[in-house]
C-alpha cells in the first residue's frame, strides 16, 4: 500500500492529481493522463485501444500468480463496482514490474456512452479519507469556529452559528461586515488579505468584535488564518478558525491593569499626581470617564473627617480623565468643592468599605438638581468605589461609562475596587508625607534667620532651597550675624543627611555659632570650638548614626572700619569676591576637614574688600546644579554672579538669577547662596587716641570724649560718655600691668566707646557692698549703656559699650 508513497507524496492533506482515463462504450482506453503513466508505467501508445480490465489483476488471482507471469484473468468485476462509489483494485504489473494497489472510481456512462475512470494509490484514497472526516469532524463541532473564504474574502463554507458565540450567524456569501461593524470588519479583512498575499499563517490574532446594534456586547477573537493553494501552488482562499476568548482576555487584561496600577501607584508622594494617574489608570480599560473626589484636609495633610455625610465632609473634585475629548464645561471641575449629601443607602455602603453600581436614572433620581453638575452626557452606567486607607474614607473614585457597552459586572467592580484599595493607601501615604514634610520645612523655616538682613557692615540676601526627589529638607543654613562694633559675622554651612534629624542638627550648630560669635572669638577658634560640639553629638547619637554625623562650615567676620573680612573653612567650597568693577575671583582660604573629623588644626586667613564688593558663600548643592556640576563649575559660577552682579540689581533678584534659570533635573541636595555687598563705615564717623598707662590720662580721655562728642553734635549723651570712658581707661591703666591703653569712639547708630588694653584679664561685673570703696565700674558702665561686653585678640582685649545717641537740639549745627 505504500509502494508509491515517495512518488505521490505521503498521505495527507497535500493531495495530487489523479490518474485519469477516459474509455469508449466498449471499455478500452481512449485517452490517458500524465499521472495515469506515471502510476502505470505505460505511455499511452502502449495502452490505447486496450481494454481497462486487462490492467487489472482479479482478486482471486492476486496469490495465486506466480512473480513475473503474465496475468491469466481478467478483473471486470471490479471497474463495475467501481462505478458505485469506489473499490480497491491491483494494476497490472507495469514495465517496472510491480503490481499498483489503487482506488478506483469509474463514472456512470457520459458522452457517446463514454465513461471516465479515476484510480489513485490506495494509500493517498486513505489519505483523503482522513483529511474529509477530519474536516467534517471540524465543522460539525461547535466549539471553535471554521470558515473558508474565497479569494475575494467571500464566506464559501462555515459552522458559525449564533448559538456559538451568542453573536450573528455567518452564512455562505456573506462577507464580515454582515456580521460586525464595518470598522471591525475592515480591520480583520486587512490582516486576511496580507496572509492571502503573503502566504504566511497567522495564528492567535486577538481581534475585538462588536455587535451591529450599539451598546449591546462586545467580543474578543482569537483568529487563526492560513492560505488555501491550489495544485498550482496558486491561492485558492483562505481557511479561518475563531475561537471565542472574551473571557480569557479580559483576565488578562484585568491582571495587566491591576499589575500596571501596583507599579504607578505610590511612585510619588503628591496627593494630586496620585488622583491624575489614578484616574488615567482606570480609563479607558473600565470605563470613558472617571473622578477623583477627596476630603479637603487631605490635600493640606490633615486628617479626613470619621464620616463622609458629615457638616464638615466636604469633597474636592482632584482629578479627572475622559475618553471622550475635553472634559465637559457643564460638570464640576477640578478644584470644584461640594458637600456631600445626606447618607444614602449608597453612601452607607461606602462607609463600608464597599463599592456601589448605578444606573443614570438611579443617579439622576438621587442627585435631583444637582444631577447637570456630576452626570456626564451620555452615561449610562456608573461604579463608585471608596478610597478607604487605614480606617478612615479619604475619598471616592467614579467611573461612568458612556461609550463602553453594558454595565459593570462582578469581575469589573471587584478589579475597581482593588485598584481603589491600592490608589487609598498610595494617597494616605502621600497626606501622611504632606503632613511631616510640612511640619519639617515650618521647623527648619524657624531654625534659619530672616532671608535680608542690613547693617552697617553690609546688606545680606540668602536664597535658600530645599531638596527635592524624596529627599525633603536637609541640614544646610545661612546666617548673618551683627557683631559689636558693627561687625557681622557671615556663616553657611551643611549638615550631613537629610530629614528632620539634619534640621535638629542644624538649629544646634546654629545656636552654638551664634554664641561664640558673641564671644567675639577668631573664625578658627569658632569652628575648633564647633568640631568638639560635634564629637560630642556624634557620641550621643545612636551607635547605628554616629558615623554620619558630621557638618561642612564657613564663617566669616568682616569689619567695615578695617574694611578687612577674617574667614575658616571646614570642608567648605571657597568664596567668591565680585568687585566693585565686576571682577570676579576667589579667596583663597585653607580648607580644613568637615566638623567631626578633627585632627587637623583650622587656619583664619583675612582678605581686604572694597566697598561695593559682593561676597558669595554656598553650600556644594549649589555646584550640583545642572550649569555648575562638572569641573569647570565653579568658574561658570564665578562668572554667572559676576553677571549679575553687573546689573546692580538687589541682591535676592541677584541670587534668584544665579539659581533660578538652573535647568535639568531639581536639586537632590539643598541649595543655599548668601550674598553680601559690603559697605565701608566713613572715616569721619571713627576716632582713636592712645595713652599712656598713668592715671593723669583719664582726663585727657575726658576731655577728648567731650570735644568729639560736641563735635558730632552728640553733646546731650557726652557727660554719660565721659563718665563710661573714664571708668573703662581707669581700670585699664589700674589692672593692664603697664601697658598703653588705646580710646576708640565710632558713631553710626549708636555711640561705641572701646577701650584697648594689654591685659587678658577678664573683666566681672560684681555687686559692691555698701561699704566697699570700689567694684562699682563695670556696675556703672552697665546702667549708663545699652550693652556691654568684651573681646581678646591676638595681644590684650578690648572692652566696648553700646549707648544711644540723642543729637544736641540746641547746637546750631543741628539744623
Amino acid at each position: 500500500m505504500d509502494e508509491h508513497a515517495d512518488a505521490m507524496g505521503e498521505p495527507g492533506f497535500c493531495f495530487p492529481a489523479p490518474a485519469v482515463a477516459v474509455l469508449d462504450e466498449h471499455g478500452r482506453i481512449v485517452e490517458w493522463s500524465a499521472e495515469a503513466e506515471l502510476l502505470v508505467g505505460m505511455t499511452f501508445a502502449e495502452v490505447e485501444g486496450r481494454p481497462f480490465d486487462d490492467l487489472l489483476i482479479a482478486p482471486s488471482a492476486r496469490k495465486s500468480q506466480p512473480v513475473g507471469e503474465a496475468r491469466t484473468e481478467p478483473a471486470s468485476g471490479e471497474l463495475g463496482a467501481a462505478g458505485t462509489g469506489g473499490t480497491r483494485a491491483v494494476l497490472a504489473r507495469s514495465a517496472s514490474g510491480r503490481d499498483t494497489d489503487v482506488f478506483l472510481w469509474a463514472s456512470p456512462p457520459i458522452s457517446h456512452g463514454r465513461r471516465l475512470v479515476l484510480f489513485v494509490p490506495f494509500g493517498q484514497a486513505l489519505g483523503w479519507g482522513h483529511g474529509f472526516s477530519f474536516l467534517n469532524a471540524v465543522f460539525g463541532q461547535e466549539m471553535v469556529g471554521m470558515s473558508f473564504h474565497d479569494t475575494d474574502l467571500t464566506v464559501v463554507r462555515t459552522n458559525i452559528t449564533p448559538d456559538m458565540f451568542g453573536g450573528p450567524p455567518l452564512t455562505p456569501g456573506d462577507r464580515l461586515d454582515a456580521v460586525m461593524p464595518v470598522d471591525d470588519a475592515a480591520a480583520v479583512e486587512a490582516v486576511l488579505r496580507r496572509v492571502l498575499k503573503t502566504g504566511v499563517p497567522i495564528f492567535g490574532y486577538e481581534s475585538q468584535m462588536r455587535s451591529r446594534k450599539p451598546g449591546e456586547r462586545q467580543w474578543t477573537l482569537s483568529l487563526s488564518v492560513m492560505r488555501m493553494e491550489n495544485t498550482r501552488g496558486e491561492p485558492a482562499g483562505l481557511m479561518v478558525s475563531v475561537h471565542d476568548v472574551t473571557d480569557q482576555s479580559r483576565i488578562r487584561r484585568h491582571r495587566d491593569l491591576l499589575h500596571r496600577s501596583a507599579g504607578r501607584l505610590g511612585m510619588s508622594l503628591d496627593v494630586t499626581r496620585t488622583a491624575r494617574v489614578l484616574t488615567d489608570i482606570v480609563t479607558p480599560e473600565l470605563a470613558n470617564i472617571a473622578t477623583v473626589d477627596l476630603a479637603q484636609p487631605i490635600l493640606s495633610g490633615g486628617e479626613p473627617p470619621q464620616v463622609i455625610g458629615a457638616a464638615e465632609s466636604d469633597l474636592v473634585r482632584i482629578a479627572v480623565a475622559s475618553t471622550d475629548g475635553p472634559w465637559p464645561a457643564e460638570l464640576l471641575q477640578i478644584g470644584g468643592v461640594y458637600t456631600v449629601p445626606p447618607l444614602s443607602p449608597q453612601l452607607r455602603v461606602l462607609q463600608k468599605n464597599r463599592s456601589v453600581r448605578l444606573s443614570r436614572d438611579e443617579v439622576t433620581r438621587a442627585l435631583g438638581e444637582r444631577a447637570a453638575l456630576f452626570v456626564p452626557p451620555d452615561a449610562h452606567t456608573l461604579a463608585v468605589t471608596p478610597l478607604h486607607a487605614r480606617g478612615r474614607l479619604l475619598g471616592t473614585i467614579a467611573a461612568w461609562r458612556t461609550r463602553q457597552p453594558g454595565a459593570f459586572d462582578d469581575a469589573e467592580t471587584e478589579l475597581l475596587a482593588e485598584i481603589g484599595s491600592r490608589a487609598a493607601l498610595a494617597i494616605d501615604n502621600a497626606r501622611r508625607y504632606a503632613r511631616e514634610h510640612r511640619t519639617a520645612m515650618a521647623l527648619q523655616r524657624r531654625l534659619l534667620p530672616w532671608a535680608t538682613t542690613d547693617t552697617p557692615a553690609a546688606e545680606t540676601a540668602a536664597i535658600y532651597r530645599p531638596a527635592h526627589g524624596g529627599h525633603a529638607i536637609s541640614g544646610d543654613w545661612f546666617d548673618a550675624i551683627p557683631l559689636p562694633s558693627l561687625r557681622v559675622a557671615l556663616v553657611v554651612g551643611d549638615v550631613f543627611g537629610h530629614g528632620l534629624i539634619a534640621s535638629a542638627t542644624m538649629g544646634r550648630l546654629r545656636t552654638a555659632i551664634q554664641t561664640f560669635a558673641d564671644l567675639e572669638l577668631e573664625p578658627a577658634e569658632v569652628l575648633t570650638h564647633i568640631d568638639d560640639l560635634v564629637h560630642r553629638l556624634a557620641a550621643e547619637a545612636p551607635p547605628a548614626t554616629r558615623d554620619v554625623v558630621g557638618a561642612t562650615c564657613l564663617y566669616a567676620v568682616y569689619d567695615p572700619i578695617t574694611r578687612r573680612c577674617t574667614l575658616a573653612s571646614a570642608g567648605q567650597p571657597p568664596p567668591v569676591l565680585i568687585g566693585p568693577e565686576g571682577t570676579p575671583r576667589l579667596i583663597d582660604v585653607n580648607a580644613g576637614p568637615p566638623l567631626g573629623v578633627g585632627g587637623v588644626p583650622y587656619e583664619s586667613v583675612t582678605a581686604e574688600i572694597e566697598p561695593g564688593s559682593i561676597l558669595a558663600l554656598y553650600t556644594d548643592g549649589v555646584l550640583g546644579l545642572e550649569p555648575y556640576a562638572d569641573g569647570d563649575g565653579m568658574r561658570r559660577l564665578q562668572d554667572e554672579i559676576a553677571v549679575q552682579a553687573r546689573t546692580h540689581m538687589a541682591l535676592d533678584d541677584i541670587g534668584r538669577a544665579v539659581l533660578g534659570d538652573a535647568p535639568g533635573e531639581p536639586s537632590r541636595d539643598d541649595v543655599t547662596l548668601l550674598l553680601s555687598r559690603m559697605r565701608e563705615l566713613p572715616s569721619g564717623n571713627v576716632r582713636s587716641w592712645k595713652f599712656p598707662a598713668d592715671p593723669n590720662a583719664v582726663s585727657e580721655a575726658r576731655a577728648v570724649t567731650r570735644h568729639q562728642l560736641h563735635e558730632w553734635n552728640l553733646g546731650d549723651i557726652a557727660f554719660t560718655a565721659e563718665l563710661v570712658v573714664s571708668e573703662l581707661v581707669t581700670n585699664a591703666i589700674r589692672y593692664a600691668g603697664g601697658g598703653p591703653v588705646e580710646l576708640r569712639l565710632i558713631r553710626d547708630g549708636t555711640l561705641i566707646c572701646e577701650v584697648t588694653d594689654p591685659s587678658n584679664t577678664q573683666p566681672r561685673l560684681v555687686r559692691a557692698g555698701d561699704t566697699d570703696e570700689g567694684g562699682r565700674g563695670l556696675f556703672i558702665v552697665a546702667q549708663c549703656t545699652t550693652r556691654w561686653g568684651c573681646r581678646y585678640g591676638r595681644r590684650g582685649k578690648t572692652i566696648w559699650t553700646e549707648l544711644p545717641l540723642v543729637e544736641d537740639a540746641t547746637d546750631p549745627r543741628a539744623a
